[in-house]
C-alpha cells in the first residue's frame, strides 16, 4: 500500500508541477500583451475553486492560486464570464454603464473595446508563449547537452516481417525516407509509428551503392513503458549502431535557437499527421491522451530518470533535464490545444474576431451563446474519449487491485 502511495505521488507531483509552469507561462502571454496594450484586468488567476492565495496589488489586479491545479485564468474588466464577448447591443450597454460610472474615454481602456488587431494578438498570445516555452528549453537542452545522432543502421531483420518482404538486409544504413534524410534511428522510428498501411519508400546504402526499398509498416499492439499500450505501426527492423558511429553535438546558442524550432516544428507537424489519419480513418485516436495519460508519462518519465543514477546529484540533474523535456513537449501539446476553432478555446476567439474584423460586427450573441454550448460539448467529448483511451492503455482497473491488495 504504501509503495502504491508512493507510486501515486511520484506520478501526480511532477505532472502537477510541469502543468503549473505550463499554464503560468500560457496566462502570462495573454496577460502581458493585454497590459501592453493598457487592457485593464481584474485578476490573474492559476489553479479553480476557492483560493489559497490572493494578493491584490497596487493596479487593482488580484492575483490568485486557486486550490484545483487544471488551469488558470485572466479576468479582464467588463468580463461577466470566459464565455463574455458581447454583440453590438451588449457592447453598447458595457460602454454606457463605463462611461456612466468612470467617464467618457474611460471604455479605452477595456478589452472589448480595444481595435480588433490588438484583441487577436492578446488571445493567440497565451498559444503563442507555449511554443516560445518549448523553444527556450529545447534551445537549452541543445546549448548544454546536445544531442546524440545514431545512425539508422539494420541490426537485424524479423522473419516474416514488411521489412523482409520488402528486401532490407544486416547492415543496411538507412540514409532517406520519402526523399528527406535520415540523420538519426529515431527519426525512423517516430515515421513508422505513424505510417501504418502507408508504404514508406527507403533509401539504404549497401555496400557503398544506394538501394531503393518500400516497405508498409503494419499495426501492431505493444507495451510501452511511458505511454502504455499502444497500437503503433512497425515494419521488423532492429535499428543498431556501434559507438564509433554515434555523434554527441552540442550546439552554439544561435544554432540551438535553430534547433529549438526546428524541434518544436517537428512535434506539431508529427500532432497534425496523426490528426490528419484520424480524420482521414487511417486512426481511430486511440493514441490521445488525457489528464490520466499524462500523468502516467509524467511518472514513468519521473521513475527512469531517479533510477538512471543512484548518485544524488546525478539524479537531480537527470529528473530536472527529464521534466524539461517532458514540459516542453506537453507546452508544445497545450499551445496547440487551445489554438483549435472551438469557441470556448482561444481558437474560438479568434475566429470570432476574424468574422468581426471581416463583417465590421461581432457575432450575434444568441450565435455565440450556441457556439460556447457546442464548444463545450466538443471539449468534454473530447476529454472524455482521451479519458477513455487512458484507462485502456493504463488498465486502471488492474492498478486499483493493486492499491487494494
Amino acid at each position: 500500500m504504501l509503495n502504491a502511495l508512493a507510486q501515486i505521488l511520484m506520478t501526480v507531483v511532477p505532472f502537477l508541477l510541469v502543468l503549473t509552469v505550463i499554464v503560468t507561462i500560457h496566462e502570462l502571454g495573454h496577460f502581458l500583451v493585454a497590459r501592453y496594450f493598457g487592457v485593464k484586468v481584474d485578476r490573474f488567476a492559476i489553479g479553480f475553486g476557492r483560493a489559497i492565495f490572493s494578493r491584490t496589488d497596487r493596479h487593482g489586479i488580484e492575483w490568485r492560486i486557486g486550490w484545483l491545479p487544471l488551469g488558470g485564468y485572466v479576468k479582464f474588466s467588463g468580463d461577466m464570464d470566459a464565455s463574455s464577448v458581447p454583440d453590438s447591443r451588449g457592447l453598447d450597454t458595457l460602454k454606457r454603464e463605463i462611461v456612466a460610472e468612470k467617464g467618457v474615454g474611460a471604455e479605452r481602456d477595456y478589452f472589448h473595446f480595444k481595435p480588433i488587431w490588438q484583441r487577436m494578438l492578446i488571445v493567440a498570445a497565451g498559444p503563442v508563449s507555449n511554443f516560445i516555452l518549448a523553444i527556450v528549453i529545447f534551445t537549452v537542452l541543445f546549448s548544454l547537452i546536445g544531442v546524440e545522432l545514431r545512425p539508422a543502421r539494420v541490426g537485424g531483420v524479423l522473419a516474416g516481417s514488411p521489412a523482409e518482404a520488402a528486401g532490407f538486409q544486416t547492415g543496411d544504413l538507412i540514409s532517406h525516407m520519402n526523399g528527406k534524410p535520415v540523420e538519426d534511428a529515431g527519426e525512423v522510428l517516430r515515421k513508422v509509428n505513424l505510417s501504418s498501411g502507408d508504404p514508406i519508400r527507403f533509401t539504404v546504402e549497401r555496400a557503398g551503392q544506394p538501394v531503393e526499398i518500400v516497405a508498409t509498416p503494419a499495426r501492431t499492439t505493444k507495451d510501452d513503458p511511458i505511454a502504455g499500450r499502444v497500437n503503433v505501426g512497425t515494419i521488423g527492423l532492429k535499428l543498431s549502431s556501434t559507438a564509433a558511429e554515434s555523434r554527441q553535438i552540442r550546439y552554439n546558442p544561435i544554432e540551438a535557437v535553430g534547433q529549438g524550432v526546428r524541434e518544436t516544428g517537428d512535434v506539431l507537424g508529427t500532432t497534425l499527421n496523426y490528426l490528419g489519419r484520424i480524420f482521414t480513418g487511417r486512426e481511430n485516436g486511440d493514441q490521445l491522451s488525457g489528464p490520466l495519460g499524462i500523468a502516467k508519462a509524467s511518472g514513468a518519465l519521473t521513475n527512469a530518470a531517479v533510477a538512471a543514477n543512484p548518485d544524488p546529484v546525478a539524479m537531480a540533474i537527470n529528473l530536472l533535464l527529464t521534466m524539461m523535456s517532458f514540459a516542453a513537449i506537453l507546452s508544445i501539446g497545450i499551445g496547440f490545444l487551445n489554438l483549435l476553432p472551438i469557441p470556448v478555446l482561444d481558437g474560438g476567439h479568434l475566429v470570432f474576431y476574424a468574422y468581426e474584423a471581416v463583417a465590421r460586427k461581432p457575432v450575434a450573441a444568441s450565435v455565440q451563446e450556441a457556439g460556447y454550448r457546442v464548444g463545450l460539448a466538443l471539449l468534454a467529448g473530447l476529454m472524455l474519449f482521451a479519458t477513455w483511451n487512458d484507462l485502456q492503455k493504463l488498465n486502471l482497473f488492474k492498478f486499483l487491485g493493486g492499491l487494494a491488495s
